[in-house]
């Protein structure tokens, strides 16, 4: 629909309030962007200056939240996890339609510390990845796998969830999966990465793998800001 250009409500008012209904409407789903503002000014055939205006009105309402050099985003809009769900933490992202890329921090062979030495043995792989949304940070996953996982070359562990490595590397299937939530305080280091303030209390998802043969796949830990995350549990089971 065009605008009523010789309408006594200023234009930006006309396309804050078209906007404003879309947004309601849930248009924007599941990422929560709208679109550019150069997309705006063509739909709507009008200035920069407009556009501008119309998202300021908007931002002053607490509908949106405008990021720099990153987009305009639905206000409070957060990743859903679904824990019922047997899926990689990457994939959670990447099925809600999310931007979401994952950059590696460490992928070494260590110990195994003492109290999961029953699960992988002596020697286990460390791999640490943060997972990125629109190129923000959301979380930093610390995952302890079989020990061959160490072999996997960088780029390949850049670009694949820990489930599709593990069944390549490993040749089975992730059957099941044990997972606990809380929330913590945790060091410099990790709310560093994340981009949070020191002292910042995270929300913190453990997860325990297992393969269909019944051996252990993965222990995994997730830090997660939790103002961009939320966990949900349906009524149903699906892989």
């Amino acid at each position: 629909m065009s605008l009523i250009r010789n309408n006594p409500v200023a234009m930006y008012l006309q396309i804050a309030d078209r906007l404003r209904r879309e947004i309601v409407e849930g248009t924007y789903e599941p990422s929560g962007r709208l679109p550019s503002e150069s997309q705006i000014m063509g739909r709507f055939d009008v200035s920069r200056v407009t556009v501008r205006l119309a998202l300021e009105q908007l931002d002053k309402d607490g509908l949106i939240e405008r990021r720099k050099g990153k987009g305009t985003f639905v206000a409070g809009k957060q990743v859903r996890h679904q824990i019922d769900t047997l899926r990689s933490f990457h994939e959670s992202l990447k099925v809600q339609g999310f931007d979401a890329t994952m950059r590696i921090v460490e992928l070494t062979a260590i110990e195994t510390p003492s109290a999961l030495v029953s699960l992988f043995g002596a020697k286990c792989a460390l791999l640490e990845r943060l997972h990125m949304v629109d190129d923000e940070p959301i979380a930093l996953g610390r995952s302890l796998l079989p020990a061959v996982m160490s072999e996997l070359d960088l780029e390949t562990a850049e670009q694949r969830p820990t489930y599709a490595l593990l069944k390549d590397k490993a040749g089975a299937d992730i059957a099941s999966a044990e997972i606990a939530i809380g929330a913590r305080a945790v060091p410099p280091r990790i709310s560093s990465l994340i981009g949070a303030t020191a002292n910042t209390v995270l929300l913190v998802l453990e997860r325990t793998s297992y393969f269909d043969h019944g051996a252990c796949a993965e222990w995994s830990e997730f830090f997660i800001r939790p103002e961009r995350y939320k966990f949900v549990l349906g009524n149903r089971m699906s892989i």
